[in-house]
């Protein structure tokens, strides 16, 4: 076990050193006439960015001072989603790559083929035959002009030595590329040549999209989550409880990148829904209550008619699960931590995350769920999409989850599909239903690709409506 672990860790380190020299050769090394300076940045830039990433993520979970956490946090998590965008540019670079060569090519072979002819009769390619007629009249010498002394009969034969043909002196119809190519003189990429040239704009082409994108989606992040609405029919729920509503937030990721200022944002748009319940599904924070209290304090501006409940994600549990359970109850919301509490209408249950399972608090569907009335519609929070089949044993009608975050940065979701029954909606489950929220902040670099962060109203209906 320990030698496949070991071969796993080298092939992805391999994986990373080959895609990042690959990045360094394009960015840097096939933009440049020869090594120097900014060869040597580019190499020192993109092995400092890994240093930080990797800083950022081991002071983390190693619980390091927390402005050491802040201060690598920034610039890591974002160097490793611009180092994804990076590479991602890069190989789609490789399709406009030779297509631009030709382009550029065809042109300078357009170019060469009218020189010769402007060289040779004097008249532009385009003139007609006639037009060269009306400017030279057959048989007739070309007209004098006040400032032009008579022309000789016969040409004056120099006594001066020839000039020697030296490089300067020379005039010639091709210039050799850089590349070896035979560029026309009359190209406008004889020096640079096509090759540097082309390398150069697709560099420049691939960084700009990059940062573009990684910026963009960042922006997206830090702005706080949009308000989705998702209205789910239940079939055992009373007419009464039709068009109850629940606000469902997960994956906050409070941390040394997302503080107080951010929670307030999520609290106070969940407030403006004007819910009936809350539910917040796990991954609320990434560190310990003494250095995320502070930042988790809105949460107890939470308004609901029926209250705000948590249940715990995988990241509690890297972060002190216990601590948390009790602060959260502090800040007023009702930890289920493998419970049920009967609503009005329809009971909502609650179990702890998976991850628990290593401390001996992992997810128990008998306790939340084994005495319960079946003929009453049931919630369940669970942190994890994958909890579902337990759901579906358990009669639940339906499920809200997070955990995914819909994949956070394309093409995340394509991993993100392969590890969880459903990446990110609501789907059905045989009788139960799931829903699946992106989650309202992000882990790791504050940015989102294709996978816009949510908070969302889910609204019940009733069938006997």
């Amino acid at each position: 076990m320990v030698v496949v672990f070991v071969l796993a860790a080298l092939l992805v380190v391999g994986v990373l050193v080959t895609a990042n020299w690959y990045v360094w050769r394009r960015l840097f090394r096939d933009t440049t006439r020869a090594p120097g300076p900014v060869r040597r940045i580019g190499a020192a830039v993109i092995a400092g960015g890994w240093v930080l990433t990797v800083g950022a993520l081991v002071a983390e979970r190693a619980g390091a001072p927390f402005w050491l956490q802040r201060v690598l946090a920034w610039p890591g998590f974002l160097w490793l989603a611009l180092s994804l965008y990076l590479l991602l540019a890069v190989l789609a670079g490789e399709i406009v790559r030779p297509l631009l060569r030709r382009y550029l090519e065809r042109r300078a072979a357009a170019l060469q083929a009218r020189t010769p002819a402007r060289a040779t009769t004097g008249v532009e390619p385009s003139a007609s035959p006639a037009a060269a007629d009306e400017r030279i009249p057959a048989g007739t010498a070309p007209p004098k002009t006040s400032d032009t002394p008579d022309a000789p009969d016969a040409p004056k034969t120099s006594d001066a030595p020839d000039a020697p043909d030296t490089p300067s002196s020379r005039t010639t119809d091709t210039t050799e590329g850089a590349d070896g190519s035979d560029a026309g003189a009359a190209s406008p990429l004889a020096r640079p040549s096509r090759r540097l040239f082309v390398s150069r704009v697709v560099a420049g082409a691939a960084a700009a999209a990059a940062v573009g994108t990684v910026g963009h989606g960042t922006y997206g992040v830090l702005s706080g989550p949009k308000v989705k609405r998702v209205t789910v029919p239940l079939a055992r729920l009373p007419r009464a409880a039709h068009g109850f509503r629940i606000a469902v937030v997960s994956d906050i990721h409070l941390g040394p990148v997302l503080g107080r200022g951010f929670a307030q944002r999520v609290v106070d748009t969940i407030n403006s829904t004007q819910p009936d319940l809350v539910a917040v599904v796990g991954d609320l924070v990434d560190g310990s209550v003494k250095d995320l209290g502070p930042a988790a304090a809105p949460l107890s501006q939470l308004k609901a008619r029926h209250g705000a409940y948590f249940v715990t994600g995988n990241h509690e549990y890297f972060s002190g699960a216990e601590q948390w359970v009790a602060e959260v109850r502090r800040l007023g919301l009702l930890p289920l931590e493998n419970a049920r509490t009967e609503l009005p209408h329809f009971d909502l249950a609650g179990v702890n995350d998976v991850a628990g399972e290593d401390e001996g608090q992992g997810p128990d569907y008998a306790r939340a769920l084994g005495d319960r009335d079946r003929s009453r519609a049931c919630v369940l929070l669970a942190h994890q999409p994958v909890q579902i089949h337990d759901a579906v044993d358990h009669g639940v009608d339906l499920q809200l989850s997070g955990h995914t975050h819909g994949g956070q940065l394309w093409p995340g979701n394509l991993i993100a599909g392969a590890a969880n029954p459903t990446v990110a909606g609501l789907e059905r489950y045989g009788d139960t239903q799931l829903y699946v929220s992106r989650g309202a902040g992000a882990w790791g670099p504050p940015t989102r690709v294709g996978a816009p962060s949510d908070i969302t109203v889910i609204e019940l209906a009733s069938r006997k409506a």
